[in-house]
This record gives C-alpha cells, sequence and structure tokens, in this order.
C-alpha cells in the first residue's frame, strides 16, 4: 500500500450518483480528507468552468484536471489561465467530416457546454459509443464514453497524461496519488496514479486494473476508500 498524499477523483458517476447529483458522503469525505491536509484534484471530462465550480463548491484545493486531460488549471499558475493540452482541430475534423456524411440528420448532437470546451468536442450520449468509434477509426481522434456523454479526444491526451503534467506542475508525486473514477475515461487516470481505486458502479475494465474495488456505488464508494485508505476507519 502506497502512503497517500493526494486524491485525484472523477465527478460524473463517481462523487454523484446516476443522475448527476453530488452524494453528501462523498463531499464529506472530500473534505475530511482537505481538512486532513490531503489535497483533492478534481479530474473529469467536464469544462474548466464547471470543474472549477464543483473544487470550490466541494472544497478542494488540489487542482483540475479537465476536458479529459485536455486542459488542467490550478489558482495561482500559469496567471491564473488554464494550460491547454489537447489539439481541438483533430475533433473538430472528425465532427465536420460527421457533419458532412450524416447533414441534419446527423444522430450525435453536440452538448451545449461545447462553445466553452477548448480541447476536446462532446456529444449527449444517446447510443452507444460502438458506432461512432466505428466511424471516425480513420481520424486521429480518441471517442470515449463517460458513461454521461460521448467525448472526441485528442489522442495525445487522455486523464492520465493531464495527471501527471499537472503532478509536475504542482510538485505531486504521481506515485502517492489514490485514484478513484468509475468509466472508461477514467482508466489512463487510475493507470497514472500509484493506488487505483473503481467504485462499485464501475465499468468492468476499470475494475480489472483496479488496487481496489469498493462495496459501495458512487459517493459512498469514495468515502469508503477515503476512510479506509486515508483514516483506518472500514
Amino acid at each position: 500500500m502506497v502512503k497517500i498524499e493526494a486524491i485525484a477523483v472523477d465527478v460524473d458517476g463517481t462523487i454523484t450518483d446516476g443522475k448527476r447529483r453530488i452524494c453528501h458522503s462523498a463531499l464529506d469525505a472530500l473534505r475530511k480528507a482537505e481538512d486532513a491536509g490531503i489535497p483533492v484534484i478534481i479530474s473529469t471530462g467536464n469544462i474548466s468552468h464547471f470543474s472549477y465550480a464543483v473544487a470550490t463548491l466541494v472544497g478542494t484545493t488540489g487542482g483540475l484536471v479537465c476536458e479529459n486531460g485536455g486542459v488542467i488549471y490550478q489558482d495561482g499558475y500559469n496567471n491564473n489561465e488554464v494550460i491547454i493540452l489537447g489539439d481541438i482541430s483533430k475533433a473538430q475534423k472528425a465532427y465536420d467530416f460527421l457533419l458532412e456524411k450524416f447533414g441534419e440528420d446527423i444522430p450525435f448532437k453536440i452538448v451545449e457546454d461545447s462553445d466553452a470546451r477548448v480541447s476536446e468536442i462532446a456529444f449527449y450520449k444517446n447510443m452507444d459509443s460502438k458506432p461512432l468509434k466505428e466511424l471516425l477509426k480513420d481520424f486521429d481522434v480518441e471517442v470515449y464514453d463517460s458513461g454521461f456523454a460521448l467525448h472526441l479526444t485528442d489522442p495525445d491526451v487522455d486523464k492520465g497524461t493531464g495527471l501527471v503534467e499537472l503532478a509536475k506542475l504542482l510538485d505531486y508525486n504521481i506515485e502517492s496519488i489514490m485514484c478513484i473514477g468509475d468509466s472508461e475515461n477514467d482508466i489512463d487516470f487510475l493507470l497514472a496514479g500509484g493506488f487505483k481505486v473503481a467504485v462499485a458502479n464501475a465499468c468492468d475494465e476499470l475494475k480489472e486494473i483496479a488496487d481496489y474495488v469498493c462495496q459501495k456505488e458512487y459517493g459512498d464508494g469514495v468515502a469508503e476508500a477515503i476512510d479506509k485508505f486515508l483514516f483506518n476507519q472500514c
């Protein structure tokens, strides 16, 4: 068991329930970790504005990994501007292809916050990701299914590379970060950290690589892992 000096946690489906409502148990556990001097990193497919609001409301101080690793941010660094790691032009080329192929009948609808995304394009999850992956197999994009949206990202970045870059920026020991997630876009993120946790509602692929699979789902699983490995209460 590694010494945990920071926590990196996904948002949707991890500290929230299946309806994206934040779980009080996760909120309490993350604040408890912060109060104990363990910084919490928000790692998500959401945009930086949303992620910053989450960090502010929850009370986390460890920085942000946003847009599936395409963006990182921490107060007081880079003139308080986001650091963009992903090339959105790759996703745009793929999206232009879809528009040309389907026209007005395009089955993929971009999410409302797309105008604020700077490294990727995201679609509402109204279908399985496999058809989209097949359509775009010849493009230089990665298609991620977060469980809540389908993301077209730069294949040179992911939540794992974003976490590594944030750790370098803030001088975190990457091997001392406990990473907690639930979906396929969390796989690289968990692999980058020192201790890998999957909540009980996680996809099978994530559970297979996890060092610990929680007995509880969503935020209750986050609280379970924090209590067990930081405070020896489980």
